[in-house]
């Protein structure tokens, strides 16, 4: 990791591990700004399902891919979205970049997940089964971008800021 934009910090994960929450206390601890990639792509092309059903996954991931892209140029906090990492162009992205790999572990994901808002969930008659068969997919690719590796499954948000800053801190 050799990072070009020291306020530069990536966050990623599988849904629900907590990357927005995390990403915005740490965003404030380090004083950058904070960039959510799925925020960025659902309102410059409209909310996530509605990409998804209207034009595919394919489709959502060059949209995604073009949205990490221009918020490392921008540096800060950035937190993309779970599915980011299956797209070869973007993990190329990150290796210029300090990346910390947000995990959780299936008990404390399955309050997280309910509600609308999760296409690759949407009209799973088990969403946490269909969670883990997506984390378990993605979880090589990762554990393949990540500098540093953080569950929240269990400590309390602002703790894992505060680590997570501090490790931030030592690498400049």
């Amino acid at each position: 990791m050799s990072s070009p934009e020291p306020s530069t910090l990536v966050l990623v994960g599988p849904m629900a591990a907590g990357k927005t929450s995390v990403g915005r206390k740490v965003a404030r601890l380090l004083k950058v700004p904070f960039i959510d990639t799925d925020k960025r792509v659902a309102a410059a092309h409209g909310p996530i399902p509605q990409i998804f059903a209207e034009h595919g996954e394919v489709r959502f991931r060059e949209l995604e891919h073009a949205a990490v892209a221009e918020a490392l140029a921008e540096g800060g906090v950035v937190s993309l979205g779970g599915g980011a990492v299956t797209d070869a162009g973007t993990r190329l992205l990150l290796t210029r970049h300090p990346v910390v790999f947000l995990t959780v572990d299936a008990e404390a994901v399955a309050h997280r997940i309910a509600g609308p808002g999760r296409p690759l969930l949407a009209g799973e008659t088990d969403p946490l089964e269909r969670w883990q068969t997506i984390f378990d997919a993605r979880r090589a690719w990762y554990e393949q971008v990540a500098d540093l590796t953080v569950d929240t499954s269990r400590t309390p948000m602002r703790a894992l800021a505060e680590r997570i800053a501090a490790w931030r801190k030592e690498q400049q």
